[in-house]
């Protein structure tokens, strides 16, 4: 009996990593490319639909593809466009799920990555069998997807759920998309580091915070060491994200909030503030009632897998 599969496509502004997946999400294949080679977007898909058809038919005799799932930067998943990605040197709107299904001739769908890892989450990790939850990825930026009764809130236009663009200080940090304090130039690997930064500055510490050396992970390590002011970072990070979170919760009602990222992986050091400050700023009637939890998602594959979710679940 053939197996069903799906490709996992996820275009990323550096790299786009793809793979097939099964239906209990076993990564079967996975390979990258170096997506700033392909400034053209339809030798991109030229590329990843040869290797996609090549793996394919390695594995004939059992399994049959059945679509493809992209995520993508600024993905809107009613036309399968990407739209004005400010990462990508693809510039105004590309037509990407149709250009992948003119050369595969399967369905093909696209959303942006963090609702496609929001639905992974749904599907292969610990929001299964949930119908209510917020996904938050705190990676170089902050992304989130929203689902409500079991399905994503893509809104009209298909761009719903951006959390990390919600303004927490007016006038405050310069976000990439031309506005001030956005709730991702603080609580990210980027603001973070920012934060971490500033702190050290007032307080006329003498620690190395170039680019290639403080990242969020050596700030993680310094707080695991004892360096005061990068407890103080993550705290302060913490802080922020709780009461942006304890905002989000009246507009959906989620049972869990999953983080995902780099950030995430801090542990106590983003959660124990994040927590305290979220039912600290919660209306009543939701108090104690939501869990804030770590995805379950493998990071290194999470990109692939939330992909591949995106067809899985328009399957159900």
């Amino acid at each position: 009996m053939m197996q069903k599969i799906v490709a996992g496509i996820d275009i990323g502004g550096t790299n786009t990593v793809f793979g097939l997946v099964d239906e209990k999400g076993k990564l079967l294949l996975k390979e990258s490319i170096v997506t700033e080679h392909f400034p053209i977007p339809e030798d991109l898909v030229a590329v990843v639909c040869e290797h996609i058809k090549i793996a394919v038919s390695k594995f004939s005799e059992n399994y049959n593809l059945v679509g493809v799932g992209i995520g993508a930067p600024n993905g809107n998943y009613f036309k399968g466009t990407i739209e004005f990605a400010p990462n990508l040197k693809w510039k105004g709107i590309v037509p990407l799920a149709k250009l992948f299904e003119e050369r595969l001739n399967v369905k093909t769908v696209l959303t942006n990555d963090a609702n496609a890892a929001a639905i992974g989450e749904m599907v292969f990790g610990a929001a299964k069998g949930m119908k209510n939850f917020i996904f938050v990825t705190l990676g170089t930026g902050l992304g989130s997807g929203f689902v409500a009764n079991g399905e994503m809130i893509y809104g009209h236009d298909g761009f719903a759920g951006e959390l990390g663009h919600v303004i927490m200080f007016h006038d405050g940090r310069q976000c990439g998309c031309g506005r001030k304090g956005c709730l991702e130039t603080y609580c990210s690997a980027t603001g973070i580091k920012r934060t971490y930064s500033d702190l050290l500055m007032s307080n006329h510490e003498k620690v190395e915070v170039q680019d290639k050396v403080a990242d969020a992970k050596f700030i993680f390590d310094r707080a695991k060491s004892g360096d005061r002011c990068a407890v103080e970072a993550f705290n302060y990070t913490g802080n922020i994200l709780g009461l942006a979170l304890a905002n989000s919760v009246a507009y959906t009602s989620p049972e869990a909030i999953f983080l995902f990222g780099g950030l995430a992986q801090a542990g106590d050091f983003i959660f124990k503030p994040t927590k305290e400050s979220f039912e600290k700023n919660l209306l009543n009637i939701y108090k104690n009632k939501i869990k804030i939890l770590p995805s379950q998602l493998k990071e290194n594959d999470a990109a692939i897998l939330g992909a591949a979710s995106l067809i899985w679940k328009e399957l159900e």
